[in-house]
């Protein structure tokens, strides 16, 4: 079992920066996949980046590319999501999601593990 906790969350300004985290614990994560997902009110969860826990690939949604950078540090069992021009359409539950394997997967449905969520709003 992998238990994951999201922090960092709560309102920015348009233009601006927030930063995510993600603690894991439970068990190693070496062949794990982690992941940020987000939803937004009314809308479906959406892939929104991950990184490979043992060879540190990075792969981002196009929305966010450019503008979001994922990364983990092994030592902590940590990952962060460093979010940087923000925008209205951002405003979203962020959640930090893992997966065994060494596929990728954009969809939700595949996730293993799933953290409850932090609440990211980005104001105009």
């Amino acid at each position: 079992q992998v238990q994951l906790v999201e922090s960092g969350g709560g309102t920015g300004q348009a233009g601006g920066s927030l930063r995510l985290s993600c603690a894991a614990s439970g068990r190693t994560l070496s062949g794990y996949n982690l992941y940020w997902f987000r939803q937004a009110p009314g809308k479906e969860r959406e892939f929104v980046a991950a990184v490979a826990w043992s060879a540190g690939s990075t792969f981002y949604a196009d929305s966010v590319k450019g503008r979001f950078t994922i990364s983990r540090d092994i030592g902590k069992n940590t990952m962060s999501l460093q979010m940087n021009s923000l925008k209205a359409d951002d405003t979203a539950d962020y959640y930090c999601a893992g997966k065994a394997g060494p596929v990728i997967s954009r969809d939700y449905v595949d996730m293993d593990y799933w953290g409850k969520g932090t609440l990211v709003t980005v104001s105009s």
